[in-house]
């Protein structure tokens, strides 16, 4: 398979790319990440052993030198302070943990199967770190973050963020398979998407976004759709789509109109189908930006840099949650909500 190429048979398969750290993706969808670390015991930092840190390339470490990346961590593992600024980011942990603070005033802690939705049609600041909590034992990660795009009618509009709980999400059970909905339907279930400007929550945009937890052996059959564009993503392991086998870390451009089968091979792993019909509307990206023309995004990127702290009122641009602390989400006006289940770890 070529870094990315056209499938040579008349199957559902399009195109074929590799996609491990960073996904390519197609309109209404901007860009995805899927971060898999595996993260020593922590200290009492919540952060891996300094003798390990200071070898790896500060703020900026993108390599798997010890069997993890730090991003732009320095300290602890994560995202420091950083801008959005015309799209939308829906992040789901399924293994590990999430500090998050904002410009608004808003803060929490996910983990675990918990997702988080922000809206970000206006200028927007937040730190995402990855806290490593435990002290007896390693701190796997995996965080998939998707990127939707906004029409320009939604650029500029209120900022509003979301944290849901693992126990709210929306999931149906198969044979060897469990399909996690953050947006869509499957067999009846349908996700609710948290804001109303969200592309995807109009269904008339026939947008999802579904992970499959697929067993060895575990065969899921995906049926026909309506949406203009949809995308395979095979993360850990190898699997089999249309009765050929794919390495781990492949993207396949999908015909919607096509029924595809999808068979996980000798070991269990995450599959991600990313589909939807395009806003097909020209504009402009560069940075965390993205707005109707390059006028635009040049002034609001000197925006972003001219008040990246104006209204940061935590104390570290890496802020992260004391040690111990549960799964919570706390907005800026005091409202809190926790998840019904206990915290497990898990």
């Amino acid at each position: 398979m070529g870094l990315f190429g056209r499938s040579n048979n008349s199957g559902p398969v399009i195109k074929e790319q590799a996609a491990a750290l960073h996904w390519d993706t197609d309109d209404p969808f901007l860009f995805a990440s899927h971060h898999l670390d595996n993260y020593p015991k922590g200290n009492e930092r919540q952060a891996p052993p300094y003798e390990e840190v200071k070898r790896k390339d500060q703020g900026n470490d993108y390599h798997k030198l010890f069997g993890y990346r730090m991003y732009t961590g320095r300290v602890t593992p994560g995202f420091q302070l950083h801008a959005h600024w015309g799209y939308e980011t829906v992040t789901l942990v399924s293994k590990g943990y999430v500090d998050h603070f904002d410009s608004l005033g808003n803060q929490g802690r996910y983990g675990y199967g918990d997702m988080q939705w922000i809206t970000a049609g206006s200028r927007y600041h937040h730190c995402e770190m990855y806290p490593l909590v435990f002290q007896d034992r390693p701190n796997p990660q995996l965080v998939t973050q998707i990127m939707i795009n906004l029409p320009l009618k939604d650029k500029n509009t209120p900022v509003e963020i979301t944290t849901v709980w693992k126990e709210d999400i929306a999931t149906v059970n198969g044979d060897g398979w469990k399909a996690t909905l953050l947006a869509g339907s499957l067999d009846g279930v349908t996700a609710k998407v948290p804001h109303s400007t969200s592309w995807a929550a109009d269904p008339a945009h026939h947008v999802r976004i579904m992970k499959l937890d697929m067993e060895p052996g575990a065969v899921f059959t995906l049926a026909p759709s309506e949406a203009g564009t949809r995308n395979l993503y095979i993360t850990e392991t190898s699997a089999k789509v249309a009765g050929k086998e794919y390495p781990a870390g492949t993207r396949l451009k999908l015909k919607p109109d096509a029924e595809v089968p999808i068979e996980m091979l000798s070991e269990p792993s995450e599959v991600w189908i990313l589909e939807g019909d395009p806003i097909g509307e020209k504009q402009c990206q560069w940075g965390p930006v993205v707005l109707a023309n390059n006028a635009e995004v040049r002034k609001a990127n000197n925006e972003v840099r001219e008040k990246e702290l104006e209204n940061w009122n935590w104390e570290y641009v890496n802020q992260k949650q004391p040690l111990g602390t549960g799964r919570f989400y706390r907005a800026a006006d005091g409202t809190e909500s926790r998840p019904k289940e206990p915290e497990t770890g898990e």
